[in-house]
C-alpha cells in the first residue's frame, strides 16, 4: 500500500524535476539556434533535443493513459488493481504535470474508498495546495471528498470550511447532489434543523437522483429534522421513503444519530 507521505513527497519532486527538465531542454534548444557552431552542429543538436522531448512525451502520455483508468477500477471496488495502477503513475516519470496531480486525487479517492478517511483528507488537502492550473475544476471533487472525510472523522470545523469553499463554485449535478448529502450530515451534526428543511421538497427530489444508501440517509437526515421540529407527518412520509431504499439498521450503526427516528 503506497504510503500517503511519501508519496506526496514523490509527487512534488517530480513535478519540480519535470519542470527543470523542461527548462533545460529550451535552453539547450535556444543554445543550438542562435549560438556558434556549423549548420550541422545546430541541426544535430536540435533533432537531438527533438527527439528527447518526443521519448519523453511518450512515456508521459502512457502514463496519462494508466491515471485514466484509476476512477473506473475504484468505482468496480478493484482496489487492489487501482493501488497498482495508481502506483505505477506514481512512479513514472512524466514531463506533464496534470498526470501526477490526478495521481494525487485517484489516490485521495481509493483511499475514501476504503474508509481510510485521515488518509483521504491529507491528500486532498495536499493537491488543494498545488497550483492547479488547467485542473482547477479538480479541486470541487477534492473539496468534497475532504468535506466528507472530515465529517467521517468528526472533524466538523474542517468540514464547514470545505463546505464552504463549495458554496462559492460552479457545480455541476453530481457535484450538487454529493454536496447536498454531506451538508446534510453536517447539519445533522450541529442540530442545524431548521436550515435542513429549507426547500425540502426540492432537496427531496435531489435525493432521487442519489444512490440508494446516500439518498436514504439524507431523507432519514431531513425526516429527524422534521421530528425534531414537531413535522410529524413529513417525518413519517421520510422515514418510509428512507425504509424503501436500505437496511435502516446498517445506517443506523454507521449514523447513530438517524437511529432516533425509529424509536
Amino acid at each position: 500500500m503506497l504510503p500517503v507521505d511519501s508519496t506526496i513527497s514523490r509527487v512534488r519532486r517530480d513535478m519540480t524535476l519535470s519542470t527543470l527538465l523542461k527548462t533545460a531542454l529550451g535552453c539547450a534548444a535556444l543554445v543550438c539556434i542562435v549560438g556558434g557552431g556549423g549548420d550541422n552542429a545546430r541541426v544535430v543538436g536540435l533533432l537531438g533535443i527533438s527527439a528527447f522531448w518526443v521519448w519523453l512525451s511518450l512515456n508521459s502520455a502512457r502514463s496519462s493513459r494508466t491515471a485514466a483508468e484509476s476512477p473506473s477500477l475504484i468505482a468496480a471496488g478493484q482496489f487492489e488493481e487501482a493501488e497498482r495502477n495508481i502506483e505505477q503513475t506514481v512512479r513514472a516519470f512524466s514531463l506533464f504535470r496534470p498526470v501526477k496531480l490526478q495521481a494525487l486525487h485517484h489516490l485521495a479517492l481509493l483511499r475514501h474508498a476504503q474508509r481510510r478517511w485521515q488518509e483521504s483528507a491529507v491528500l486532498a488537502r495536499a493537491l488543494l495546495r498545488q497550483r492547479l492550473g488547467a485542473l482547477q475544476p479538480l479541486s470541487r471533487p477534492t473539496l468534497l471528498l475532504l468535506a466528507d472525510s472530515l465529517l467521517e472523522m468528526n472533524d466538523v470545523r474542517g468540514a464547514y470550511e470545505a463546505i464552504a469553499r463549495l458554496h462559492r463554485e460552479r457545480l455541476t449535478l453530481p457535484e450538487v447532489l454529493n454536496l447536498l448529502a454531506i451538508q446534510l450530515d453536517y447539519s445533522t451534526r450541529i442540530a442545524a434543523w431548521p436550515s435542513m428543511l429549507d426547500n425540502v421538497m426540492e432537496k427531496v427530489q435531489l435525493a432521487e437522483l442519489m444512490p440508494p444508501v446516500v439518498a436514504a440517509r439524507s431523507q432519514a437526515a431531513m425526516g429527524l429534522a422534521a421530528r425534531k421540529l414537531g413535522r410529524q407527518d413529513l417525518a413519517d412520509w421520510l422515514r418510509a421513503r428512507a425504509e424503501l431504499l436500505t437496511d435502516v439498521q446498517q445506517m443506523a450503526l454507521e449514523r447513530p444519530a438517524l437511529a432516533e427516528l425509529w424509536r
